[in-house]
């Protein structure tokens, strides 16, 4: 759970440091023991994969300044303070002074190991919060805006990069808020059209009255109110792209004429004769089964057939959770910049809690769940656990594990042995990893 993260525990008592570093180690926890504070300060360093474990009394430097220390080259490394019976004033004051908790002696050893594990937890998290900071910043070009490092968001940014050079039109299915819009626009924004037009058109948004002179545009004394010529949407894209969102609702008598627009490359506007070429690229974005909707005539199937031919699918969240700490640090940030608010403390426990949730909502509802994270100062109940989510601490620290490899042997390119410098484990321990979660190393070089 903890692999690549140690105890440094702090103890003058030569049994008592024997007796509580065994019963660390048998808890599964790393520990390096010292009986001065001066040499365990040579292992702390900004980022180091550590927490400090340390009693008060100690020969030379005490445990308060050996906390005020280690605070001061990385204050987000968790400090534990051990304290003899009566000194609870001093603890108190350690706790106002940035110590993580306080242990009083003699203490239950079973506490002593939840404490230690609790500030692990802690540390793995700012580790890992850190470096999804760090490649947030590093980010640039089509994965600064398709987040994720999952296999699956890897494909969909390695086809919308293939397909963005040809003319194709391409249709791109995905649910509710998976950011079929924002695929679209990446489409747009990677090909030669990047200089024209991007025009959205939400099919379920336009009164089937009003939707043809939208898409084709009329000629004054069209119809009653069209006092002056108006360049319709299909036009207006000419030479770019055509985003139909929602497809699946567009009305059948409009289907019909889209088809021949595909086929043709050119409309007319209503009330003229006059055929204006177009050279656009229709993209048509949907959360429905075209094909079961075209077997039902609820949907043509000639249309389907014409549009299904460059396809884009977009996973939903939970088919890549460990995308959703980036994704969920990206938004922060960005709510916490537009509300000039600070970002609230992410916790062990809110990240379990976000790793267990179906987010039936996906990229959408996780970006409204950072937002309200950001204006209630972290005081809100972001998801709710689903049936079928992983909910187990194992299932879900299992997921933490798989994302923070895979976006180690993405930032070193699958170089095996800078990946082990950075995740701090020795060969074996990555090696069983990667088997373990079925990750292999080559698609990343």
């Amino acid at each position: 759970m903890f692999d690549g993260f140690k105890v440094l525990y702090v103890e003058d008592d030569p049994p008592v440091r024997s007796s509580v570093s065994q019963t660390l180690e048998l808890s599964g926890l790393a520990v390096q023991a010292f009986g001065r504070a001066e040499d365990a300060l040579t292992h702390v360093s900004a980022g180091a994969q550590v927490i400090v474990i340390t009693d008060i009394r100690l020969p030379g430097m005490d445990g308060l300044t050996l906390m005020d220390r280690v605070r001061a080259i990385d204050p987000d490394i968790p400090v534990v303070v051990v304290t003899a019976h009566g000194d609870i004033a001093m603890a108190v004051n350690a706790m106002r002074a940035g110590a993580y908790d306080f242990i009083e002696k003699p203490f239950d050893p079973e506490r002593f190991v939840d404490t230690a594990m609790r500030a692990l937890d802690k540390r793995v998290l700012r580790v890992a919060l850190d470096d999804l900071r760090a490649q947030l910043q590093q980010r640039i070009g089509i994965e600064s805006v398709l987040l994720g490092d999952s296999p699956a968001m890897q494909e969909v940014r390695r086809k919308v990069l293939r397909l963005a050079s040809t003319s194709a039109d391409v249709m791109i299915l995905g649910e509710t808020g998976s950011g079929k819009e924002l695929v679209a626009r990446c489409l747009h924004d990677h090909s030669n059209r990047r200089d024209r037009n991007f025009v959205a058109i939400n099919c379920g948004g336009l009164p089937e009255t009003l939707f043809e002179s939208e898409l084709f545009g009329h000629e004054p004394g069209a119809f009653t109110s069209a006092a002056k010529r108006r360049i319709g949407k299909l036009e207006h894209a000419n030479g770019g792209t055509l985003l139909l969102d929602e497809i699946e609702t567009m009305p059948i008598s409009m289907q019909i004429k889209l088809l021949r627009i595909i086929q043709e490359r050119k409309i007319e506007r209503l009330g003229s004769n006059e055929e204006v070429p177009l050279n656009v690229r229709i993209v048509a974005a949907t959360k429905a089964d075209l094909k079961e909707m075209g077997e039902q005539h609820k949907f043509r199937s000639d249309l389907y057939y014409r549009l299904n031919v460059a396809v884009i699918n977009l996973p939903p969240l939970r088919e890549r959770r460990e995308d959703i700490p980036l994704l969920f640090q990206y938004f922060l940030t960005q709510a916490s910049a537009r509300y000039e608010l600070p970002p609230p403390e992410l916790t062990p426990a809110l990240l379990r809690e976000m790793m267990a949730h179906d987010w039936p909502g996906n990229v959408r509802e996780i970006r409204n769940a950072a937002d309200r994270y950001v204006l209630e100062n972290g005081a809100t109940d972001l998801t709710s656990t689903s049936a079928d989510a992983p909910t187990s601490l194992a299932q879900q620290i299992e997921l933490v594990e798989k994302a923070l490899i895979e976006q180690a042997l993405q930032r070193c390119q699958g170089r095996m042995q800078e990946v082990m410098q950075q995740l701090g484990i020795a060969k074996k321990t990555l090696y069983d990893k990667l088997h373990r979660h079925g990750i292999d190393p080559e698609r990343f070089r």
